[in-house]
């Protein structure tokens, strides 16, 4: 069986609980050829309460349907009705911390034309840190991000995802653990499944929206800078600006917050632990854990 599932593991099909052994889709399937789908990532922890919490369930699945609208996917599900299907994929696994992927993906259709109606699908696994937990030695990527005009970047749609394997599978083959991607500018973008932080003399920066996807966990990262009084600015920059920075840190669903041990094997002059990377870490995990209230100040 596949890491993914066994013969017990059970699975949201198109408004039914089923055995992922004996789901099917069509294999002609727009999806299945041309990378026609939008999906999302999602977690779900053990709180401090011992209760099982979705995080920012909202936030998901609004984004969801707003990529399925950007990909002219035929979309009929609401918020609440996929929250509570997906809380009861969580039971049926006996899962509580656990990686959640939607996917909404297109019936058989060879041609280029517009849909009738889509399908719908929720899987549920355990799964660490998609990054590991080790500070990551990351590679500036040959590969770049698509040109925003050819794509609704901000959509969260399969076929993107090429790009992105591409640039991890490059990085890996060359003895680093991951990569960083450009823009068609040359600008820093994002990693290939996460957004991208570095630190500056006691302030963070960021690549701002418009050639990247603007992650929920981003959101939330901004969110946490705030309330724990750390300046973000949000702009353009090069691979020279964030050699000469202090630290960097990756931030997603599935990675949450990792920092960087180098990039292009240019070390970070300040030690993780002392970072404004770890900070957030530490307060990033407390929230969604709900270890604590609100979040600390720095």
């Amino acid at each position: 069986m596949s890491t993914y599932y066994n013969k017990n593991t059970i699975l949201y099909l198109n408004g039914q609980f089923v055995k992922a052994s004996e789901a099917n889709i069509d294999l002609y399937s727009q999806s299945m050829h041309y990378g026609y789908a939008v999906f999302e990532g999602i977690r779900s922890y053990r709180t401090a309460s011992g209760e099982t919490r979705i995080f920012k369930p909202a936030e998901h699945y609004e984004r969801l349907q707003r990529s399925a609208m950007a990909m002219n996917m035929p979309y009929s599900w609401g918020v609440e009705e996929l929250t509570d299907a997906t809380y009861k994929v969580l039971e049926a696994n006996h899962l509580q911390d656990a990686y959640i992927r939607p996917l909404v993906f297109a019936p058989a259709n060879m041609s280029f034309s517009l849909n009738k109606e889509s399908y719908l699908t929720i899987q549920v696994w355990a799964m660490e840190p998609f990054l590991g937990e080790n500070l990551l030695n990351v590679m500036g990527s040959s590969f770049q991000r698509p040109n925003p005009k050819g794509f609704h970047i901000e959509a969260k749609a399969s076929g993107h995802y090429v790009n992105s394997i591409l640039a991890s599978q490059e990085a890996k083959s060359k003895g680093f653990d991951e990569a960083l991607l450009t823009d068609m500018n040359g600008f820093i973008a994002e990693g290939p499944g996460a957004n991208v932080f570095f630190e500056k003399d006691g302030r963070l920066f960021t690549p701002p929206a418009g050639n990247i996807l603007p992650g929920i966990t981003r959101a939330t990262v901004l969110e946490l800078c705030h309330h724990m009084g750390i300046e973000v600015e949000q702009k353009l920059f090069t691979a020279e600006a964030l050699k000469g920075s202090d630290a960097a840190f990756f931030c997603g669903t599935a990675a949450e917050v990792i920092g960087w041990k180098s990039f292009d094997g240019v070390p970070f002059a300040k030690n993780w632990n002392d970072s404004l990377g770890r900070k957030i870490q530490l307060a990033y995990k407390a929230l969604v854990t709900e270890s604590i209230t609100e979040p600390v100040s720095a």
